[in-house]
Order: C-alpha cells, then structure tokens, then sequence
C-alpha cells in the first residue's frame, strides 16, 4: 500500500515559519471571533492552529501566508475541509438539520 504524504509537513521547516508568521499577525480565532490563548499547547481544544482558507484536499497551498489564518484547535476540528459557515453553526448550535425527503400530509390536500 503506497503511502500519501502530508503536504504541510513536506517542507517543515517553511511551514514551521509560516505558523510562528501567523501567529505573530493574528489574536482572534477567524471562524469563532474569540481571542486564542497562544500559550495553551496541543492537544488542549483552545489551543492555536493554523488553518487553511482552502483546504489542502481541496487544492489549497499550506504554505501560502494568503491561504492561512489562526484558528482554535476545536473550530477547527469542527470545521475540517468543509466552509466556515458550517463550523460556525455548528459552534452556535444552529447546525442545519437534513431536509425531509417527503412531502408533509396536509388536510388541505383532500
């Protein structure tokens, strides 16, 4: 079995500059809004990451600073590789609901 490797770590050093780049630029979680505590470390869920705009596996370039933002560890678990939209209705607790597949029986129908 062939084994895909990991885009940001390909070049470490070079990511490991950009993070301590976006770490210096930003303060605020970009999904959630919320200050992040730098000093926290990982595995902690407030901790800082870096996030990318557009995700890896959709094409997005990790070492691109334009492609990259300061998240907390939890936004951006919940956020994965899908819009910030979703993570943050997920984090309001007003994640969208699946849409019925049938059509509600109205009285009104007979």
């Amino acid at each position: 079995m062939a084994s895909r490797s990991n885009p940001r770590r390909s070049n470490g050093h070079r990511r490991d500059m950009l993070r301590r780049r976006v770490l210096a630029a930003y303060d605020v979680c970009a999904i959630c809004g919320r200050p992040v505590d730098k000093t926290l470390r990982s595995p902690h869920p407030m901790s800082a990451e870096v996030d990318e705009l557009i995700p890896v596996s959709r094409g997005g370039d990790p070492l691109s600073f334009n492609n990259c933002r300061l998240t907390h560890r939890r936004c951006n678990r919940i956020k994965s590789d899908k819009t910030d939209a979703y993570a943050r209705a997920h984090l309001g607790g007003t994640a969208a609901q699946p849409k019925a597949t049938s059509i509600p029986f109205e009285s009104s129908d007979w």
